[in-house]
């Protein structure tokens, strides 16, 4: 199943949406999915340019570190919008961006790859080798970007760091706060509805609080200030239940994040 969408807006540019989880099963040892999201690129031909919405949690590690390589090889000049929320793989992937835009209330994230994993000491010690593979080449990637010393990156990556788009932008992480552009927002049961995308949050440590996003409310949510039907409110009900339920599949067999 696809996370990705590409469409051309013209001859010159192209459009990548990249809403949600990065990927429901690891990319690692995949050479299917990372080749169908190549040649959905290539599909667009000789563009200039290239839009990138992006407004997720994360997902696999694999997955946003192959894309990341394929969107930052492109010719095109990329402008990578973050639309609410870049955390995680979805921060790596913003990453390959030669501009990065935020709204002024949207945040990136960035930490240290995790995974669930059993077995005896053998198996544990290789799967945290391999956990520490996988920090070096975000770490990698993310001071590429932002010319921060690698030990800075490293430290923001232990601690699991949430930047708002201000602190983004003076870190290197982005290069324009977009003013005016609102962020909706509202949290349940620690899923965050963003801009009518599901984020889990309760996979993260330092969450931010909910009062640092805009509440969704008819004052500030985009359907001509009139309230939710009641059919909307009931889907995403319906979501949330779905959300939490693929959550807990995911812990139970792992994959790197």
């Amino acid at each position: 199943m696809k996370f990705w969408n590409f469409k051309a807006k013209d001859a010159d540019t192209g459009e990548l949406t990249l809403y949600g989880e990065i990927s429901e099963y690891s990319w690692y040892g995949d050479e299917v999915t990372p080749a169908q999201f190549k040649k959905d690129l290539d599909a667009l031909g000789g563009i200039k340019t290239l839009n990138i919405y992006i407004n997720s949690g994360g997902g696999d590690a694999f997955a946003g570190q192959a894309i990341y390589s394929t969107l930052h090889r492109h010719p095109a000049h990329k402008t990578v919008y973050i639309d609410g929320l870049a955390a995680s793989a979805a921060s790596v992937i913003a990453m390959a961006g030669d501009k990065i835009i935020m709204p002024a209330n949207a945040m990136l994230m960035i930490h240290n790859a995790w995974t669930i994993t059993r077995g005896d000491k053998a198996h544990v010690r290789k799967v945290a080798d391999t956990l520490e593979q996988v920090d070096k080449t975000l770490i990698s990637v993310y001071t590429a970007r932002t010319a921060l010393p690698e030990d800075e990156i490293s430290a923001m990556m232990d601690a699991e760091t949430w930047l708002s788009a201000a602190e983004a932008v003076e870190k290197g992480f982005a290069d324009e706060v977009e003013q005016g552009k609102k962020v909706a927002a509202s949290l349940h049961d620690g899923i965050l509805m963003l801009n009518s995308q599901q984020i889990d949050l309760k996979r993260y440590k330092k969450a931010p609080d909910i009062e640092e996003y805009a509440p969704e409310t008819p004052e500030n949510t985009d359907n001509g200030g009139e309230t939710p039907a009641r059919a909307d409110i009931a889907l995403q009900e319906q979501k949330l239940r779905i959300q939490k339920t693929k959550s807990k599949i995911l812990k139970l067999y792992g994959g790197i994040n």
